[in-house]
């Protein structure tokens, strides 16, 4: 296997890198009093600005995309609950709980999707389909890795004291409800992979896509920061470290989308999905020795089990994608079968030797 086999390998690692450093500069954000709503409107603004001008000189001599009013309520909708609402409620989260919790997590949004797909008639299940079983059963290991790492926090492994002692105390009491809020961010994460297939396919040039929901989403972010904290001495960046923390998230999401459209398009999403177990590893290493975050076996055993969860629903639907190329190939070879068939007979009813008649 030569160096252009390793190549979507080496992306994704990179991309993870990119992911745990945003997850990290974050929280370092957030820990300086930094409102999380205004992170997340400063870091769409960024985005925007960074992937606009590529989307404009990407579409240059070309035909664009058609966007009706309806398009752009669609793209609204998709802004509004995979960023605007899943970013706001995954940054609150993070601040309340930790690092590596927030990572661990985010594996959630497989499983939660397929149980939201299978509600709405997306997703068969069959008991007596060992992929059908795979995905039930990594499903609830995910589900019950979850309730470990919010409710069963158990002893305590490393650092037992942080170095950020002001909000040692703030994160005990507020672990579980930081949990839930990132398992929020999984639903609203799940929801936006469902609504997407809907939306890309009214309007399908996913550069310019991406672009027009960090626009909306900035404003809406905006007016929501408008809302909840009307005090504009919020919005300042009081550190250098705030704002390379805000431009860093913000190219780190223009970086990875490149990154992940190319490596998609090369190897498919569940190559790109088997990576997000490397972020987890990444963020609960660097947060336990840079950071001093507290590690907890509940936390530990439930991140565990919530990777296990993931890989065995990967699994599934890996054999659901075989599945379906196979039934596409057998189709594909009745139909030429079929095409055959017809021709013979068409062949057999013309008559071996002309007639005399069109001879003369």
């Amino acid at each position: 296997m030569g160096l252009e086999e390793y190549k979507p390998i080496i992306v994704m690692v990179v991309c993870q890198f990119i992911y745990s450093g945003v997850t990290l500069t974050g929280r370092a954000a957030l820990l300086q009093d930094m409102s999380s709503r205004v992170f997340v409107l400063y870091r769409q603004s960024i985005a925007f600005f960074i992937i606009a001008p590529i989307a404009i000189f990407s579409r240059r001599g070309t035909k664009g995309c058609f966007m009706g009013w309806k398009t752009f309520g669609l793209i609204s909708l998709l802004s509004f609950v995979g960023v605007t609402v899943n970013q706001n409620v995954y940054f609150e989260g993070l601040y309340l709980s930790s690092s590596s919790a927030a990572s661990a997590l985010a594996n959630l949004v497989p499983a939660i999707t397929f149980i939201m797909a299978y509600i709405l008639g997306l997703e068969k299940v069959e008991l007596r389909s060992t992929r059908s079983i795979a995905k039930i059963i990594g499903t609830i290991c995910c589900v019950s890795g979850a309730a470990a790492m919010a409710l069963l926090k158990g002893p305590k492994l490393l650092n037992t004291t942080m170095e950020f002692h002001n909000n040692n105390q703030t994160t005990k009491d507020t672990w579980f409800l930081g949990c839930l809020f990132l398992l929020g961010s999984s639903f609203c994460w799940s929801i936006w992979l469902i609504l997407q297939v809907h939306v890309t396919a009214c309007y399908p040039d996913h550069l310019s896509l991406t672009a027009w929901m960090c626009l909306i989403a900035a404003i809406q972010s905006g007016i929501l920061t408008l809302i909840v904290e009307p005090n504009t001495n919020s919005w300042k960046l009081t550190s250098p470290l705030q704002l390379f923390c805000c431009f860093y998230a913000g190219l780190g999401s223009a970086v990875t989308f490149f990154a992940q459209a190319w490596c998609i398009a090369r190897r498919g999403p569940l190559f790109s999905a088997m990576f997000n177990p490397l972020c987890t590893v990444i963020v609960t290493v660097f947060a336990c020795v840079f950071v001093h975050e507290e590690l907890y076996t509940g936390s530990l055993l439930g991140g565990l089990a919530v990777i296990v969860g993931l890989y065995v629903v990967l699994w599934g639907k890996a054999k659901d994608h075989e599945d379906i190329i196979s039934e596409d190939q057998s189709s594909q070879l009745a139909s030429d079968n079929n095409n055959n068939t017809i021709s013979c007979i068409i062949d057999l009813g013309v008559p071996l030797l002309p007639d005399k008649s069109s001879i003369n």
